[in-house]
């Protein structure tokens, strides 16, 4: 049987897996096959995006898996030209029908967008939809803490996840300590820091990667973990994928944990929500 990953409670009463499977930048054919071949390794969130373009493969590739829908955590968001309460649910059923599926995990506002100035009416559609049953678990992408109080003010529903970036180069501690106190579940997404970030190069993971006999990545990843992070990393590569999800029989200690957080170049690193989005 192939390992998965431990669970976490959400504030609606779904339970997500802790790490699951990133499918950005992949085409339908790639997340396809990916989607199909992670599942068989253990993975049970699969992550993807109106915006990615391969909800079709995701899709596919969960069908292709064989493993129950009710086994499986799919998480989907929205462009912000779906901002609104009726247009929020038609970005779902756009979503559903793209993913083949008659509900989903998770659904997200990918950016806040705040110039365009809708993305309240976004989340009082998402929280309409949570009744409906067409959504398990609602939440956010990319929403600093200025952004969820004035959803949290105005609707009253708290996100069950904030979906931001956040490696060990952007350790957003202020967003972590925000979300801690409201019960919103952290989700890291570019957890490894991305294409251009050699987080994975730095002298510190890699004196620890030998440390624990583990991959500079599995340091990485295990670090979120420690932290009470969920995380979906990506990789296409069979090795990888296994490597990634092999990370729940180690912890890391609380002074390597910090040697790790103290890469932090600060909030700069980030993508700043307020001016970038779609």
């Amino acid at each position: 049987m192939a390992p998965t990953a431990p669970t976490v409670a959400l504030a609606h009463g779904a339970s997500m897996p802790l790490l699951g499977l990133g499918t950005w930048p992949m085409d339908d054919a790639e997340a396809e096959r990916v989607v199909a071949e992670a599942i068989g390794l253990g993975y049970r969130l699969v992550d993807t995006a109106e915006n990615y373009a391969n909800e079709r493969g995701v899709g596919k590739g969960l069908k292709a898996s064989g493993v129950a829908r009710e086994d499986l955590f799919v998480t989907t968001k929205f462009n912000r030209q779906w901002h609104g309460v009726e247009l929020a649910a038609e970005a779902c059923e756009r979503s559903l029908d793209r993913l083949g599926l008659d509900y989903l995990d998770l659904l997200l506002i990918h950016w806040p967008n705040p110039k365009h100035g809708k993305y309240v009416e976004a989340w009082q559609g998402l929280a309409r939809l949570l009744d409906t049953g067409r959504v398990k678990a609602i939440g956010t992408s990319n929403f600093k803490p200025a952004h969820l109080d004035r959803i949290i003010e105005s609707t009253g529903v708290v996100p069950d996840v904030n979906q931001i970036q956040l490696s060990p180069f952007t350790t957003r501690s202020e967003a972590r300590a925000y979300h801690a106190e409201k019960g919103i579940v952290t989700q890291s997404w570019s957890p490894i820091g991305g294409q251009g970030a050699q987080v994975r190069e730095h002298p510190a993971v890699l004196e620890l990667a030998e440390k624990y006999d583990r991959t500079p990545v599995q340091i990485i990843l295990r670090w979120h973990l420690d932290l009470g992070l969920a995380t979906v990393p990506k990789s296409s590569d069979p090795e990888r994928l296994a490597q990634n999800l092999a990370v729940f029989d180690f912890t890391l200690t609380p002074e390597d944990r910090q040697a790790i957080s103290a890469l932090d170049q600060g909030e700069a690193a980030a993508a700043d929500s307020d001016d970038f989005g779609h």
